[in-house]
């Protein structure tokens, strides 16, 4: 394993981090990910500390709060072998209050996911999503309490648009506090946009990327082919139409290409497609997740190794995009605009 810088910050996170919303399984969405309890929990981060993995992921919203509840039974006697980062802003309860990036749902949320976790900081604590409805210097205010009060280490968002991210960097800078260190984004062979604003935002303000979902929504896993039905045990069939929309003769076009490494390499479909991202620019970690140790382990082989310029250039091309407007116009200003590219 190897650990990188987390963004502008000194915290070193592993290439590989695990992602824990396969626990708990509560309401069908989750479900689907899966529903690791306790006992497989302790087994499944024992094999990732084995393996050098120091961060796990998780988030209050995650079957309903069970995630967090279950990591944190689960890790004791073992904090401070690990990391945590969890999340807030998406809604957590009913009432007018219960969601959102405010300072009061923020730091009652905070509140909550320390008890449930059975810690007394959470390392890296993300903004879920982008409230519009709350200034962002009220919910940067927030978090800078949080982190002076010690309840939480560094802080960072998900799933923010390129102007989101660099206006709340922009009030951190006025009034010294807290910057998001980290941006948790979707990225993956099958889905690259990242790469058109946040991944040069993201190398000009030294913001690090964990990546969710790199396999694609669970499209990458080396099981799903030309001409075959979708594996009987597959979140696809109750989650598909919530992730990233892939058309079938694309995603087939990747495939084909993993496929042909893969025959060269004798490495499996997945570790190439995680392998390929661990090699792009601003990648912190990749969160990883398994309903089964088999999975957690083969997710694990990613690392220790790189693909060639050759075979990354065939999965360069096979993934390549369309772009929309403004990236393909810049694009054509190479002398100018490098990060375009």
């Amino acid at each position: 394993m190897d650990y990188r810088q987390l963004g502008h910050s000194g915290l070193k996170v592993s290439s590989l981090s695990f992602g824990a919303g396969t626990f708990g399984g509560k309401g069908d969405f989750f479900q689907a990910w899966g529903s690791t309890d306790v006992q497989g929990a302790k087994r499944i981060i024992d094999i990732c500390l084995d393996a050098g993995v120091n961060l796990f992921d998780t988030a209050d919203i995650y079957s309903n709060g069970a995630s967090e509840e279950v990591l944190g039974e689960a890790m004791q006697g073992k904090r401070d072998q690990l990391l945590i980062s969890s999340k807030a802003t998406f809604r957590f309860g009913d009432g007018p209050n219960n969601v959102g990036s405010s300072r009061y749902h923020l730091i009652r949320s905070c509140e909550q996911s320390l008890k449930r976790l059975k810690t007394d900081r959470i390392d890296i604590y993300h903004m879920h999503g982008f409230d519009a409805t709350t200034p962002i210097d009220e919910t940067i205010e927030a978090l800078d309490t949080l982190v002076k009060t010690g309840k939480v280490r560094y802080i960072a968002c998900s799933n923010f648009s390129g102007w989101h991210l660099m206006k709340s960097l922009a009030i951190s800078a006025r009034y010294g506090w807290a910057r998001y260190v980290a941006h948790q984004v979707y990225y993956s062979l099958i889905g690259r946009e990242y790469e058109w604003e946040l991944m040069p935002l993201g190398i000009e303000e030294k913001v690090g990327a964990l990546v969710w979902s790199p396999l694609g929504w669970g499209r990458l896993t080396g099981k799903i082919r030309r001409g075959q039905p979708l594996p009987e045990v597959s979140r696809l069939h109750k989650t598909a139409a919530m992730g990233p929309q892939v058309e079938d003769e694309y995603l087939y076009k990747v495939v084909d290409a993993l496929d042909a490494i893969a025959k060269e390499t004798g490495k499996s479909v997945t570790q190439i497609a995680l392998n390929w991202l661990l090699q792009r620019p601003t990648i912190s970690s990749l969160i990883i997740g398994a309903r089964t140790e088999e999975q957690l382990k083969e997710n694990l082989g990613a690392v220790g190794w790189n693909l060639p310029p050759d075979q990354i250039k065939l999965l360069d091309s096979a993934s390549e995009r369309p772009r929309i407007y403004p990236y393909w116009h810049q694009a054509q200003f190479t002398e100018r605009t490098p990060l375009a590219v």
